[in-house]
């Protein structure tokens, strides 16, 4: 009887052991709420202080995390709120609450009309604006959910993306692109990443994340509208190779000097739109946006669903009472005739055009257009020959599900316009107020970049991303042939990855056997970059162009900018899976851009920071 007793005190001993050798630390879970209203909070990023480890609160503020220390020091993140840490000593169910920077708070709420912080207070309350991953919805999947709020992202469109890859400076001396001043991919990147999912590889369009971040660039002090700054330096992720640093500044102009604006809103009201990340939040976007109006700017706005229609007239900004009742009475319904209400919208802002002035219609939809002219090919046409009248197109993209990516970023681009996502009221802020003039004024039109490498001193060269604004290198001297605009106050950066002649880095580049190599004349130069635009009236454009120093600095040596841009865009890289990598992985990119914070005041670089830290947890598509 005793041998039993011993044998089975035995076996609960090595059981003890087996299970905590299988799951060895302590859980840790707990919801995390505004200490405001107490409302949850979605999307915060919750990090083990020390670690590379980390979760995403789902839609009802909840985690759960297993520490292996005790005590251990979990920390939490999210924008627009203080930073907070907890202490821990052992399993336990936190009730978290984090404080919003009132600070920040502060520039979204608008004051006039009403105190309206109540209804902003939605600024990154995102358990109101998204949608859960299914994985959080237990028992039930994509096809079972009827609530169009969630939508699976599986029937989203992006265009497909061929990374760019190394290209020879002896037969290919030239790189030819278009601008691009959109920041959408970053921000959609950025709800997929809230929602604890890896966003789509197409869906990362890595110069629209690095173009996401402001940047340090001078003032432009001659006659072109913008400045221009290279920087060469050691590429962080490839011993040997370069990194080629290029950035646009536009002239930043006062509101108070900008030309008058003739806006006119074309709203998507149809029953994709009800869900409370689509209209509700456009709502709320639209009204920062009226804040902001002048008494010189009027509005109109023209309405979609089944058909289309117009429920404001041109008004002065001054009576912003009257837009934003106009904005408030709007209600999702119907079928989405998309292509209608384009045109209604177009005539109306032709009716009311002012010369000189800002003539531009704010298409703001999740792109699902079905009746109607629905073609890319008919919309482009129809936005191409309205362009040409002095009309410009920003679009402002909202929603998943069915969230048409790839429609939108195209119409935008033929509309010598831009292309904003807006995930949360933050974001509306960024694009609408922040960047007010950015988004709204165009400086220059149609600026193409053209590049030509020096043979004698770069082996090869690769841009990285911009895979979908590569032009014909004749294309660059045709004023016919259309490219991106720059807005007042934007900046642009391009990033070229090089391998010098004489590093021993061939990158799959081989002699041609019946070629001769060609004669190459002397020069001390690196590259010459040159750059064409148009004014925002004009039709003939104007170039100037620098020449490039081969004289390279070592990394840590580079500028703020340069870091920072470069580790955005190794992350990028790494969202795509990327074949350049070189072995480099999240805590490298963690590492660059922790040096090279700068003032950041408002707190986008650290965001960053937090989505990369939580990155490499997330489920895959």
């Amino acid at each position: 009887m005793k041998s039993i007793r011993i044998s089975l005190i035995s076996l609960l001993a090595i059981f003890l052991l087996q299970a905590k050798s299988i799951e060895p630390g302590y859980l840790v879970s707990g919801i995390i709420t505004d200490a405001d209203d107490g409302n949850p909070l979605a999307g915060v990023s919750v990090v083990i202080k020390g670690s590379q480890q980390g979760v995403i609160s789902d839609l009802q503020g909840k985690f759960q995390l297993r520490l292996t220390h005790s005590p251990g020091i979990l920390q939490f993140y999210f924008i627009g709120y203080k930073n907070l840490e907890i202490t821990v000593k052992g399993p336990q169910e936190l009730q978290v609450t984090m404080t919003p920077d009132h600070a920040m708070l502060h520039e979204v709420v608008t004051t006039g009309y009403k105190n309206r912080k109540a209804s902003y207070k939605m600024l990154s309350n995102e358990a109101q604006m998204i949608a859960p991953h299914p994985a959080q919805l237990p028992g039930h999947y994509p096809h079972e959910i009827s609530d169009p709020l969630y939508m699976y992202h599986e029937t989203e469109n992006y265009e497909y993306i061929k990374e760019n890859t190394f290209q020879s400076a002896l037969k290919q001396p030239l790189s030819t692109f278009s601008i691009d001043v959109d920041a959408a991919s970053y921000a959609n990147v950025r709800r997929f990443i809230n929602l604890g999912q890896r966003p789509p590889t197409d869906a990362v369009r890595i110069e629209e994340l690095i173009n996401y971040f402001s940047y340090d660039y001078p003032q432009p002090k001659d006659e072109h509208p913008f400045s221009i700054t290279t920087e060469y330096a050691d590429c962080p992720w490839n011993a040997g190779h370069k990194l080629l640093h290029i950035g646009l500044q536009g002239e930043k102009i006062e509101k108070e000097h900008l030309p008058p604006s003739n806006l006119t809103f074309l709203i998507d009201v149809s029953g994709s739109m009800f869900p409370p990340n689509r209209l509700p939040l456009l709502k709320s976007a639209l009204r920062m946006l009226v804040d902001e109006l002048r008494e010189q700017d009027k509005v109109s706005i023209v309405v979609y669903a089944g058909a289309a229609g117009k429920v404001l007239d041109p008004t002065p900004g001054s009576e912003k009472e009257t837009i934003i009742k106009a904005i408030e009475n709007l209600e999702a319904g119907g079928s989405t005739a998309g292509g209608a209400g384009i045109k209604l919208a177009y005539k109306t802002a032709e009716e009311n055009f002012i010369k000189g002035g800002n003539n531009r219609i704010i298409l703001a939809t999740d792109g699902d257009f079905n009746v109607g002219v629905s073609s890319n090919a008919e919309l482009e046409r129809l936005i191409e020959t309205e362009r040409d009248k002095g009309v410009y197109l920003t679009i402002l993209g909202v929603g998943m599900g069915n969230y048409k990516d790839d429609r939108l970023e195209r119409l935008s681009n033929k509309g010598n316009g831009n292309f904003a996502y807006i995930d949360n009221l933050q974001e509306a802020r960024k694009v609408l107020v922040s960047e007010f003039g950015g988004t709204l004024f165009t400086i220059a039109k149609d600026v193409k970049l053209q590049i030509e490498f020096n043979p004698a001193k770069v082996q090869s060269y690769r841009l990285i991303g911009y895979e979908n604004r590569i032009m014909p290198h004749e294309d660059f001297n045709n004023d016919k042939k259309d490219a991106g605009d720059m807005g007042a106050g934007h900046s642009v950066t391009a990033l070229y990855e090089i391998v010098p002649v004489g590093s021993g880095s061939s990158e799959n580049m081989h002699e041609l056997k019946y070629q001769q190599k060609p004669v190459l004349q002397k020069s001390s130069d690196l590259l010459t970059l040159k750059i064409r635009y148009k004014k925002p009236d004009g039709h003939t454009s104007r170039m100037f162009e620098q020449s490039v120093s081969p004289r390279s600095i070592r990394l840590e040596n580079s500028s703020e900018n340069f870091r920072f841009s470069a580790a955005v865009a190794l992350y990028g890289m790494l969202l795509r899976d990327s074949e350049f990598v070189g072995g480099h992985g999240f805590k490298e990119v963690i590492a660059l851009a922790e040096n090279a914070l700068g003032l950041d005041k408002e707190g986008y670089r650290k965001e960053f920071i937090n989505k990369v830290k939580t990155t490499p947890f997330l489920s895959t598509r």
